[in-house]
């Protein structure tokens, strides 16, 4: 009988791909994970208990067959395992590198809650797609049969790239519009490079130009193109602009100069430190750390970023401030267990009453204690009387999230129907609005969200356009 190659938890411990030394790592803007090797993973893999009620799969937004590609790794089976993984991910090697697996696939995992330690899902779907990429697995979309239909995107992120993918692979020409001179959106200028270097996204765009997919660049939608010439030049349009506009902080001082927002802070570290490019604001010092103390409001993942891209940048001192504590914070645990290794300090239960300085010189902080949970059953932060103390600082970094920006106005759309949070009112499962031809995905649509439920979004979509326009064709013909 031949050796069973699964099941082997019990006896292989977790192990995750080597991670870089803190000392070293905080110096470049590298990523801080080593690849796995060929046996590693296979070995990893094989700790899968292939159970009969997946809870790894049933928690990825996009349902990933995660026990089929860890058994075809665990085989050798390679190839096999990139084409199962392919299928329902549009970008695998992305989610491997910046899912929180720990809140998802991983946190669910059923040898994970019997205690023998979670198997490294995102290592694994990293490693599977990289190879793909060494080997020549991955390919140009070449459709069985080209359609005449014609799509407009509005938004080069992940949601619109899965999105174009898709339409691709059906044989609708696309054209993706976006306001940066590079497309990827986040993934390209907001998470930085020690999390995703970029030439992995650079050749995913590449791949999409290779497809067919045409991109319109440095093109902002109401000022360079009206949202109406779209519509009018396209069969339809979908929308997948994110959100983009920085919640932003009152009190005492907060307007002084040092006070930045984080989308502008990583955009410029992101040209700098991974492109090469030329940034005024950060050759003036206004978007650098260096020798600087740092203090960065907010508990996300964002605020990881920045915390961590400050540390890189040479800043004296960076600290963190969230009013909530460590339990209650809603980025990764495991961004946060980085940040503290390379040097980031946290304040916990402390949150901005004010600034100091018209070029900032310290936070006025005060301190928070839990109370009673909010709607959303999460402990509301109290402040604490009397608690007030000045934090040095000379830049401030703001991270407190992102809104929609006002895109019936921008675009001079009335009729475009917002929820009141400022998101397009859209059906979760198809994209589809009240405009005729008109749909919207992602983060414009959910507010601000997972990078992979982008990616599902996307994809869902393309299923509902291709019904509408199989629907109008069958009319057309009758």
């Amino acid at each position: 009988m031949a050796k069973q190659p699964m099941l082997k938890f019990v006896n292989v411990d977790r192990d995750m791909p080597e991670k870089r030394d803190a000392t070293v790592r905080n110096q470049d803007f590298d990523e801080i994970y080593a690849e796995f090797a060929a046996a590693k993973a296979q070995e990893q893999s094989s700790r899968c208990s292939q159970c009969g009620v997946p809870y790894c799969q049933n928690h990825c937004p996009l349902h990933n067959n995660i026990p089929d590609w860890l058994h075809l790794t665990a085989t050798g089976r390679l190839e096999e395992a990139y084409q199962v993984s392919q299928a329902t991910n549009t970008f695998p090697e992305i989610c491997g590198r910046i899912c929180p697996q720990d809140r998802l696939c991983e946190g669910n995992c059923v040898i994970e809650q019997s205690g023998h330690g979670t198997v490294t899902i995102g290592s694994v779907e990293k490693y599977i797609t990289d190879t793909a990429w060494e080997k020549g697995w991955v390919k140009p979309v070449t459709p069985a049969q080209e359609r005449t239909e014609s799509v407009g995107i509005i938004g080069a992120g992940p949601g619109g790239l899965a999105a174009a993918d898709m339409l691709r692979r059906a044989g609708v020409q696309v054209t993706v519009y976006d306001r940066y001179d590079r497309a990827g959106g986040l993934l390209t200028y907001g998470i930085p490079g020690f999390k995703l270097e970029k030439d992995i996204v650079m050749r995913r765009n590449k791949q999409l130009e290779d497809s067919g997919v045409e991109f319109v660049m440095n093109c902002e939608i109401g000022k360079d193109v009206s949202f109406a010439e779209l519509r009018e030049k396209h069969d339809a349009i979908i929308v997948a602009t994110g959100v983009y506009q920085s919640r932003d902080l009152g009190g005492p001082g907060a307007g002084a100069k040092g006070i930045v927002k984080a989308i502008d802070y990583l955009t410029a570290s992101n040209r700098v430190a991974n492109f090469g490019d030329t940034v005024a604001e950060f050759e003036s010092g206004e978007l650098n750390a260096e020798g600087k103390k740092v203090v960065v409001i907010g508990g996300g993942d964002t605020a990881m970023d920045c915390v961590r891209t400050a540390i890189r940048q040479g800043a004296t001192s960076v600290k963190c401030l969230y009013r909530r504590d460590r339990a209650n914070m809603p980025g990764s645990q495991r961004e946060t267990q980085n940040a503290e290794e390379e040097g980031v300090q946290f304040e916990w239960l402390t949150a901005p009453k004010g600034f100091k300085g018209d070029s900032v010189e310290a936070v006025i902080v005060e301190k928070m204690r839990l109370g009673a949970p909010d709607a959303s059953g999460r402990q509301s932060p109290e402040v604490i009387e009397g608690s007030d103390y000045d934090e040095p600082a000379d830049l401030v970094i703001k991270a407190l999230g992102f809104s929609p920006e006002e895109l019936p106005t921008l675009w001079d759309q009335p009729e475009l129907e917002v929820t009141r949070w400022g998101t397009i009112k859209a059906e979760f499962t198809t994209g589809r609005t009240a405009m005729p031809g008109v749909y919207a995905i992602g983060d414009i649509v959910r507010g601000a969200s997972l990078v992979v439920w982008a990616i599902r979004d996307g994809r869902d979509c393309v299923e509902a356009v291709l019904t509408d326009f199989n629907a109008k064709a069958a009319v057309a013909a009758e």
